[in-house]
């Protein structure tokens, strides 16, 4: 059962989400070999001032 976890900033609209997610499951059924009712896709979004890189703030 792939879990997808997607970092981003917040502001994307619903159906940005949902749109992405019916692509990321679609991939994976295709390249893993699963069934898209075992794909769990999670949107994890982070205040851009939480976000570095090299320890500097992106």
């Amino acid at each position: 059962m792939p879990l997808i976890t997607v970092s981003l900033y917040p502001g994307r609209s619903q159906q940005q989400k949902e749109e992405f997610a019916k692509a990321v499951t679609k991939s994976a059924v295709e390249i893993l070999k699963t069934k898209e009712n075992h794909v769990i896709v999670v949107f994890d979004e982070n205040p851009k001032e939480n976000w570095f890189m090299a320890g500097n703030q992106l």
